[in-house]
């Protein structure tokens, strides 16, 4: 039986209702997106038509589901709300904090030791304020959640980017920061831009070596890390409905990085399987009773141009596999073209590492179908020239991975099996075979594979792809092996050829666990006590942010301008620094330090305006905040894409930074900077960027007027006596603009609770 089986009725209840009023609305039939959207609005009964890319709405989310890297500091806040229970379900899962080093077991016993004290934390605190807890080892959030929580038609946030691997069951699962989940866990409405739709039309059928996560790296090279911005991409189409639930999901949670605000597929045969599968007979009976408003109208998919923004047609049939990168994920090359294009960029063509798993590809068939490879090498006595790792996705899919042979033919060929955990796909790697900046290419099944994420090295290239194509390419030893077309010398000299991948979509005995590692809340938590030690390193109990005073913007220095990506991980870097994702200040001591600095190239060097030195960002911006001036961040496009972490945002904030100006935002760190009080703007015209300099002093001229719909003025004052006066954008409304004027969204929800 399912988890809050009754709260999923109560959904499919409504529906129909709220789905044919939102029709009637809007005078056209209606898109999935569409109809699941209108039918969470936070007003209940749809009542007006949306503007896609311009309304902002007020939803109402069924659930939320937490990391434990990022749970911390969501309910290190939400502890501020002034609320006995959260007011949806919430889940807190354990899989960031493990790190990948020797195996699961020796891996497992070492993150319960080294982080006992989060851990502990988290299941109080869950168990406090009523919210399920799955503890270390359960399995990766995103495989959890799939399994257990997923339903079609619903819709979701988590405090994770990949938190839209949900859309392989039929959801709006949402990807926010954790002010954006206290919100809701409060009781509050969710805020969201109407968003705009893509529709993806996929013909034909997969076969041989392309797979699901094929679609994904594909689409990623079309629409680029910044295509799908401020949209949802809905597929559908008779390939649509070929794949299984779990491949599905692979091309959802890659949705992440092409910015999209969610991805999601119509309800259909598959996640009915699926569903079953994962002992959930009650929902599937459930949503086929409403399975008509569980995809698109007829008239939608028939007529795709008419009722999307834009569209873009994959044939599967014609598909080829593909691997993406190095250092972007929308780098996309098909497998036979890469090693040309290796030898012309001076990649590695050595492959030291094949990586299998995280929350993208560590199902059953995904193990499966890499496990086919990893055999043949056995039979066909290849030897292996790289190493591999293996991160299964859940418990269930380990226990059940184990019974039926799949984790020893790994073995068999040398691999690691890691703990069910993200590991390597988060930086959580002690990588022994390398030491320093050497200049080496690992291939994986993961989804990003930015800068220094894998192992903390810039000159580790990492190529993402299918896990069986990731195992072919670790097989061979080489970036330039094509699986569909080369042989390899096997250890009696002769040439072999690996034949097609062959993949088993579920469990022919089914899905088996002893203890899948769910941990409920108590009924009368009244007796619980969740204490934080004033002299902990892990942890620190929040203060609350001042409001940012209108006389603090003038004279503010530039604390960096950073050129080119400059993502959440660069941000604020995970690997090592998630011990201190529970502690701000301790935290706030990575702020920036892999963002390149436009006047030096360099990262983690910044001059210091007060005394001309140059030092480390966060060492320069404390002395600001000592001096008691307020900074400006300067930025370039798709400013804080990758990761939804809010530390991104807190960092900054809690170090002294007031503003943060950059030529386009990521969607998820605009709202994050919202959220903790501070301004996000964009240049109205972009080559303003270049005005800017080093030793620049900005002063924000007509601060106090922000208002919604109005740009803002500010005179940048340079160190030469000269200077210049630009306009910049934003997109705060009423809303949030009360959110800065009282210091965060946070400080105005308390006193909505204290009033």
């Amino acid at each position: 039986m399912a988890f809050d089986i009754d709260m999923i009725k109560g959904v499919y209840s409504q529906m129909a209702e709220r789905v044919d009023q939102a029709r009637e609305l809007v005078g056209r039939p209606l898109t999935l997106s569409e109809k699941i959207l209108y039918s969470h609005l936070w007003d209940g009964t749809p009542n007006k038509a949306f503007t896609r890319g311009k309304d902002y709405v007020d939803f109402a989310p069924d659930r939320i589901a937490c990391q434990d890297a990022t749970a911390q500091m969501a309910l290190l806040q939400f502890m501020q709300a002034g609320k006995a229970k959260v007011s949806v379900p919430t889940t807190v899962h354990c899989d960031h904090l493990i790190q990948a080093k020797s195996g699961a077991v020796a891996d497992l016993k070492v993150a319960n030791s080294t982080s006992e004290e989060v851990f502990n934390f988290l299941e109080s605190v869950s168990n406090k304020y009523g919210i399920g807890f799955w503890k270390p080892g359960a399995g990766i959030i995103h495989q959890v959640v799939l399994e257990n929580y997923a339903f079609p038609g619903g819709m979701m946030i988590g405090t994770d980017s990949h938190t839209v691997n949900a859309g392989g069951l039929g959801m709006l699962a949402i990807g926010v920061g954790g002010a954006d989940a206290v919100d809701v866990m409060a009781g509050m409405a969710w805020e969201l831009k109407f968003p705009k739709l893509i529709g993806v039309k996929l013909t034909g059928n997969i076969s041989g070596w392309t797979s699901a996560k094929d679609v994904i790296l594909k689409v990623a090279g079309i629409l680029t890390v910044k295509g799908g911005t401020g949209a949802i991409v809905e597929y559908f189409g008779e390939g649509a409905t070929n794949l299984s639930c779990t491949g599905k999901g692979t091309i959802c949670n890659m949705g992440a990085e092409i910015g999209a605000t969610t991805s999601t597929f119509g309800y259909d045969a598959s996640m009915e399987r699926y569903l079953r599968a994962t002992d959930r007979n009650d929902v599937a009976d459930a949503a086929n009773e409403v399975k008509d408003y569980l995809t698109a109208d007829p008239e939608v998919y028939a007529q795709p141009e008419k009722y999307f923004d834009q569209i873009i047609e994959i044939d599967l049939n014609t598909l080829r596999p593909h691997l993406n990168g190095p250092f972007t994920p929308d780098l996309a090359t098909p497998v036979g073209e890469l090693g040309e294009k290796a030898k012309a960029n001076d990649w590695p063509l050595k492959v030291d590492w094949g990586l299998i798993g995280s929350c993208t590809n560590s199902s059953y068939e995904d193990l499966t179908r890499a496990a086919s490879i990893a055999k043949q090498a056995i039979d066909k006595k290849i030897k292996p020239k790289s190493d591999f790792g293996i991160n299964p996705g859940s418990e269930q899919i380990r226990f059940t991975a184990e019974r039926d042979g799949l984790l020893q033919i790994f073995e068999e060929v040398g691999a690691t099996i890691f703990t069910n955990a993200c590991g390597p796909c988060i930086g959580q790697w002690d990588r022994s075979d390398l030491k320093g900046d050497e200049k080496n290419t690992i291939v994986h099944s993961f989804n990003r594979n930015f800068s220094k994420r894998a192992d903390g090295n810039p000159n580790t290239h990492a190529f993402v792809g299918s896990p069986e194509m990731v195992a072919a390419i670790a097989i061979s030893g080489r970036l330039d092996f094509d699986p569909m077309n080369d042989t390899l010398i096997n250890e009696d000299g002769e040439a072999v050829k690996l034949d097609m991948p062959l993949g088993i979509e579920l469990p022919v005995n089914g899905f088996a666990v002893e203890d899948a590692g769910f941990i409920a809340p108590d009924e009368d938590s009244s007796g619980v006590s969740v204490k934080v030690s004033p002299t902990s390193e892990r942890l620190q109990l929040l203060e609350s942010f001042e409001p940012i005073e209108n006389e603090s913007l003038a004279e503010v220095k530039l604390l960096i301008k950073a050129q080119g990506k400059c993502t959440t991980d660069h941000i604020s870097m995970a690997g090592p620094w998630l011990r201190f994702r529970g502690h701000l200040d301790n935290i706030a001591n990575n702020t920036l330090i892999g963002a390149v600095n436009a006047f030096n190239q360099k990262t983690n060097f910044v001059k210091n305006q007060l005394s001309g030195e140059y030092m480390g960002v966060p060492d320069a911006q404390r002395a600001y905040k000592a001096a008691g001036i307020k900074t400006i961040v300067v930025g370039d496009h798709n400013y804080g894409e990758g990761s939804s972490r809010e530390h991104a945002a807190m960092q900054p904030r809690h170090l002294g930074v007031a503003a943060v100006l950059v030529k386009s935002f990521a969607r998820i760190h605009e709202t994050n900077l919202k959220k903790q009080g501070m301004l996000a703007l964009t240049f109205a015209n972009e080559s303003d960027y270049d005005l800017i300099k080093e030793d620049d002093t900005f002063n924000f001229v007509d601060i106090a007027s922000f208002q919604a719909g109005q740009p803002l003025t500010i005179e940048i004052k340079h160190s030469d006596g000269n200077a210049h006066t630009i306009q910049v954008n934003h997109t705060y409304n009423d809303s949030q603009i009360a959110w800065f004027r009282s210091g965060s969204a946070l400080n105005v929800i308390k006193k909505e609770n204290a009033a």
